[in-house]
């Protein structure tokens, strides 16, 4: 029996994107719940966090993919699974393109949404049928604010965030019943790479924090905790959640 309802010792966990920013801190709070982990990402994309993993007395897989190569998606996932068992998917991996709507062309379009949605999908299926087939799994994808809003100059990485809260919730009336809870987390304004723009806009960095109630980014280790409740049994009758972590910013 866990010493706590947040153990995570036993489970084995696949994180994508766990090479920088949240998905790192998601992959290291997960490891340090006492999960074994498999961090699926780009080659050469993730070895610092492979490191820091194994730091922490815990086991780790690297596998390269790329979430938006389909065929990729089916392999991978069969190969990992062959391996044994995956208690946990974290759906972490995506981009942004910030572009004025009236120039964003299609390649950008679709780039961004078979990287955030579509593979996301089919990560979902490809590793939540075996869940399903035994009556028991997590999946935690990482949504956004823009689930909720439309924000500025990013019209595909809204669509693409919307769609992910959208598929979190149509899984969760398919596989709650079958002991499979699919949730998600929105995080708010994190310091990663993708508010690196935001944050050197000092009038823009000076608005957002004004009204985060909290006065500050979020940071990885913010999202950490929240997806090791979602991944532990702590949260077993939590079904098609959207959870935002955002210091408050959502409230106002």
């Amino acid at each position: 029996m866990s010493a706590t309802p947040f153990d995570l010792g036993g489970r084995r966990a696949a994180v994508t994107g766990a090479g920088r920013g949240l998905g790192q801190g998601v992959a290291l709070g997960l490891a340090e719940a006492g999960a074994d982990l498999v961090l699926l990402g780009l080659p050469g994309s993730q070895a610092e966090t492979e490191k820091a993993i194994r730091e922490l007395g815990r086991d780790v897989e690297v596998v390269d993919l790329d979430v938006s190569d389909l065929d990729a998606v089916e392999r991978v996932s069969a190969e990992v699974t062959s391996r044994g068992q995956v208690d946990i998917l974290v759906n972490n991996a995506g981009i942004i393109d910030r572009e004025d709507s009236v120039d964003v062309d299609t390649d950008a379009w679709r780039r961004v949404i078979d990287i955030n949605l579509t593979g996301l999908f089919f990560l979902c299926q490809q590793f939540g049928r075996p869940m399903v087939d035994r009556g028991y799994g997590k999946i935690v994808s990482i949504a956004s604010l823009l689930s909720f809003q439309g924000g500025l100059r990013v019209a595909s990485y809204a669509a693409s965030k919307h769609g992910v809260a959208g598929v979190t919730k149509a899984l969760a009336n398919e596989w709650a019943g079958y002991g499979v809870q699919v949730n998600a987390i929105a995080p708010g304004y994190m310091a990663t790479d993708n508010t690196a723009p935001l944050r050197a806009d000092p009038v823009r960095s000076q608005a957002i924090l004004e009204r985060i109630p909290a006065g500050r980014w979020g940071s990885a280790r913010d999202i950490a905790g929240a997806a090791v409740f979602l991944s532990s049994s702590a949260s077993d009758y939590v079904n098609g959640h959207v959870l935002v972590v955002d210091g408050g910013w959502m409230a106002r």
